[in-house]
């Protein structure tokens, strides 16, 4: 079954150095879908290790499986347009209207 429109919440706004979670879920899907963060229309990479990361200055981390995008420290770096994108491989991908978080 392809996924259905995602459910994102995003916060419309966060005070810089505070823990940001932002969830992305549907339920239709069948296998279960896998979900891709967007931030200002490109794809955030997802967290593969301790050192790559450091490197690419990413300060979050993007559970495919779940959904959730988690930023420990939120910076005004992070401020920008965020969606998200589901996909199952089945039928076409379904992504979220895009939210603004002002940090």
């Amino acid at each position: 079954v392809a996924p259905t429109t995602p459910v994102c919440e995003v916060p419309s706004s966060a005070m810089t150095g505070t823990v940001v979670q932002m969830s992305c879920k549907e339920t239709e899907g069948s296998p279960p879908s896998e979900y891709q963060w967007y931030k200002n229309g490109v794809a955030l990479l997802e967290k593969t290790g301790a050192g790559s990361a450091r490197a690419a200055n990413i300060t979050y981390t993007m559970n495919k499986k779940s959904g959730t995008l988690l930023f420990n420290t939120v910076t005004k770096n992070d401020t920008g347009e965020y969606f998200c994108e589901a996909s199952n491989g089945i039928g076409l991908s379904q992504k979220c209207s895009v939210k603004r978080m002002q940090v």
